[in-house]
């Protein structure tokens, strides 16, 4: 209740679980091929099925090409139709017949125009808000994961399972991560897996403090050794009694950790250690934008992209500190029916 009354950071969710939802079917709102299509009395389905230029009247064996303006000619008329998607782009389809040089500007064709390469910018933003969301999502969850474990391990049992923690991590954190992510992007072939592995193995180490602090505290409540006491386990005590009221800055933070893992692999793939090349790639239209001063479009949209996602990230996380936030719970007002008389 005290999180839907901070109505910023209310609707703020809304607002990101909205924009996630849609680019989870960017392949619905922005694709080069159509979602159905009507041909001669035979229904196809391009957006799940690849169908050679003879199906449509051409004359070649080779993939479909939408965009052509004879196959957009042969699907129209004489009882055939298609259904496009409203961006009839996809994340990698190059406008050929564009009017002007690439980068071109926003016209009725390319609603936010293209990048360099003649590619629909509308597109690559909704592909790469997605993958971006996406990794910040994985690069999240996991390094949660391992933050809670080893900051419950630390603080549960303390003593020298503490100490040699303490010690690993301090030594694990003064490695240099950029190096490390510039020697392994030269030995192995880009991916998002490698990169999601990488940040992995350094992003748990932030989180693990406050839990094991937690831990600590919450270790010597009456409850806790009252469970000791009837004979409960260790790893019954963690998981059933300790964790759940340990995990207050692990819930806040999530939306923080979110915003930092999408600066990240932008902030990589703007230097070309993120994703593979041809990735629809938020960093990547940021070079493009630094490399073509002149193409204001695609520094412009690709900022305010990135802008209004950090902020609705960071308005949730500000509405969470102050829901979960035990200081606050007095100023709430008392509702009516329990008011005294």
């Amino acid at each position: 209740m005290r999180f839907r009354r901070n109505r910023l950071g209310y609707w703020s969710l809304l607002a990101f679980c909205a924009l996630v939802m849609l680019s989870l079917f960017a392949e619905v709102i922005s694709n080069d091929r159509p979602l159905v299509v009507r041909y001669e009395g035979q229904t196809y389905f391009p957006i799940f099925k690849d169908y050679p230029e003879k199906t449509f009247g051409g004359d070649f064996d080779t993939n479909t090409d939408y965009l052509d303006p004879f196959i957009r000619e042969r699907l129209s008329g004489d009882g055939n139709w298609a259904i496009f998607a409203p961006n009839p782009y996809g994340s990698r389809t190059l406008n050929y017949f564009a009017a002007a040089p690439n980068p071109s500007g926003p016209t009725r064709a390319n609603l936010l125009g293209t990048d360099d390469r003649g590619r629909d910018l509308l597109a690559q933003l909704i592909y790469g808000f997605r993958v971006s969301v996406l990794f910040a999502l994985a690069l999240t969850v996991t390094g949660v994961f391992l933050g809670v474990v080893a900051g419950a391990l630390q603080g549960f049992f303390g003593g020298k399972t503490d100490l040699a923690f303490q010690r690993f991590i301090e030594i694990w954190g003064s490695m240099p991560e950029l190096y490390l992510l510039i020697i392994f992007s030269a030995i192995f072939a880009p991916s998002i897996s490698l990169l999601l592995v990488l940040l992995t193995l350094f992003g748990w180490m932030g989180l693990s403090d406050y839990v094991r602090a937690e831990f600590l505290r919450n270790r010597q409540m009456d409850y806790v050794r009252a469970a000791r006491a009837l004979g409960v386990g260790n790893w019954q005590i963690i998981v059933r009694h300790v964790l759940p009221n340990s995990l207050t800055p692990v819930v806040t933070f999530l939306p923080f950790r979110m915003s930092g893992a999408i600066l990240a692999l932008t902030s990589l793939d703007f230097l070309g250690l993120g994703v593979p090349p041809g990735t629809p790639s938020l960093g990547e239209l940021l070079s493009q934008g630094k490399n073509n001063i002149d193409a204001w479009w695609i520094s412009l949209s690709t900022f305010a992209v990135l802008v209004i996602t950090l902020l609705l990230l960071t308005f949730m996380g500000d509405a969470l500190r102050d829901a979960l936030d035990p200081r606050k719970a007095d100023l709430d007002p008392v509702p009516a029916s329990k008011a005294a008389p």
